[in-house]
């Protein structure tokens, strides 16, 4: 069969598979087809859409599913292999790799290349600190240390001052909430992590927009449970992009263990579920027994009119049927390492007792600063909309002038762009930008099986200082993208 295969032995990508994977990779010119095809490779490879330790096809394989010339496919693995992006066994195969000695060489973190600072970040939507506000509650928080000093500093549902703040920021967006409904986590992306641990077994599928979050999409991998893919409907108004009807087949006819779902402001497209549509959801949810994980990341964010009510108020204040996470990273900072988990008291406490596999809590200082900054969210939160509507059209406005073929969303939230290309060029643009010193989040990340090669997420949270020499740059690499390089390097997405 040509799908990935999975045993105790070896992971395997058949050649069917690893073409459409590959999407279009072929130069237009027809010259340097070889390099092209490893700089594809490459690119899946580090942007992480092909696993590591994974074994390619052969290249006779991968010569026909491509139509292409083995002479063709057996240079572009030479090149990878000096890369170092693959290695061979002979008479075995080919597998997929990191490069030796990237760490020794003093390579950072995926999320901060090399710690270059002269790089422009368009891989990432997050905003740079408050830093007043940030300062003063440190300042404050380390006073309000002293009380925590005496005790041994573990708790697995986060501090009580936190819970209770949190639980104050739901009540005022309209959704009551006791501290003993929250349980806080290191971040979102910890909080999807425990759901998933607490509710899904390996091999079970669970229903996603698509496209979507793509770190959410590798916390279901990495539970070994199964995607099921909804497509959400293009639309340059940030709003109606979901099919509801079609949600309910794909629950009726795949019956997922969970859904995942971001209704506000959705990662990536900016699209925002109404209340009706969140009444829908919620009746789905009771009539099917589905578990609804609802990401609220992005929820503060609003820009334009008021947001509908958090989910879980439609209907199911108390239900473990509707889990709601949150982070600060996105309306705060990404640094600040602080999430919660909102639902039910008896399914917090369920989540609490099997936390203690992963982590024995968070770390009690900066849970005491975030309790400070949540009880006094609101004037950041105005500052922070006020500021991305402003650079949401400034963006748009350069976009449109020097991109005009490109179809931008126009979200009423969030922090990025859903931007149609106009033709499936999405990874060779990436690694065009990359040479040129911006990094991008290829449109496949936000996907399953290479999906949204015409699409580019790009945020609007750089300086304004800094928007135009990126934009400079972006241009030349919009007319090199025929220019096959395998030097691209890592990018994580947040």
């Amino acid at each position: 069969m040509d799908l990935l295969h999975s045993d105790d032995v070896e992971r395997r990508i058949g050649a069917r598979s690893f073409a459409r994977l590959l999407g279009d990779w072929r130069p237009p010119t027809g010259r340097g087809i070889s390099a092209a095809l490893a700089d594809r490779v490459r690119l899946l490879v580090l942007d992480g859409r092909l696993p590591l330790q994974m074994r390619v096809p052969a290249e006779r394989e991968l010569a026909g599913a491509l139509e292409v010339s083995r002479t063709t496919v057996a240079a572009a693995y030479e090149i990878l292999r000096d890369g170092g992006i693959l290695h061979s066994r002979r008479g075995s195969g080919s597998w997929t790799q990191l490069p030796k000695g990237s760490a020794e060489a003093g390579m950072s973190s995926p999320f901060s290349p090399h710690g270059d600072r002269t790089l422009f970040d368009l891989a990432h939507a997050a905003l740079p600190a408050p830093a007043e506000e940030l300062r003063r509650a440190a300042a404050q928080a380390v006073q309000d240390l002293d009380a925590h000093l005496g005790g041994h500093g573990y708790d697995l549902l986060g501090l009580p001052g936190l819970r209770a703040a949190v639980a104050r920021r739901f009540t005022a967006r309209g959704l009551p909430t006791t501290p003993d409904q929250i349980l806080i986590t290191a971040g979102g992306q910890a909080a999807i992590a425990l759901v998933l641990a607490t509710l899904v077994n390996p091999g079970d599928r669970v229903l996603v927009e698509h496209p979507t979050y793509p770190n959410a999409l590798d916390a279901v991998r990495a539970r070994g449970a199964r995607c099921v893919p909804v497509p959400l409907e293009p639309t340059t108004a940030g709003a109606s992009a979901w099919d509801l009807d079609l949600v309910t087949a794909a629950v009726r006819d795949a019956a997922p263990r969970l859904a995942y779902l971001v209704p506000d402001h959705q990662n990536p497209t900016g699209a925002l579920l109404d209340g009706a549509g969140r009444e829908r959801l919620v009746a789905l949810a009771r009539r099917t027994g589905t578990p609804l994980l609802i990401d609220e990341t992005l929820a503060e964010l609003t820009l334009t009119d008021p947001s509908p009510l958090p989910v879980a108020a439609h209907g199911a204040p108390d239900s473990a049927l509707v889990v709601t996470v949150g982070s600060a990273a996105k309306v705060l900072w990404g640094g600040l390492r602080i999430g919660w988990i909102r639902t039910a008291a008896p399914m917090v406490r369920r989540i609490g007792a099997l936390r203690a596999a992963t982590d024995l809590g968070g770390p009690v200082l900066e849970q005491l600063l975030a309790t400070r900054l949540i009880d006094d969210l609101e004037p950041v939160v105005r500052a922070r909309r006020a500021e991305l509507a402003a650079a949401r059209d400034h963006l748009l406005g350069r976009l449109g002038n020097t991109f005009p073929g490109w179809v931008p969303s126009r979200p009423s939230g969030g922090l990025s762009l859903w931007i149609d290309l106009g033709a499936p060029v999405s990874s060779r643009l990436v690694g065009a930008a990359r040479r040129e010193d911006v990094l991008l989040a290829a449109g496949p990340r936000f996907g399953l099986a290479g999906a949204f090669e015409r699409y580019l997420r790009l945020p609007y949270t750089l300086r304004r200082d800094r928007v135009e020499p990126a934009l400079d740059r972006l241009v030349t690499a919009w007319h090199t993208l025929d220019e096959a390089h395998p030097e691209t390097e890592p990018t994580a997405v947040a």
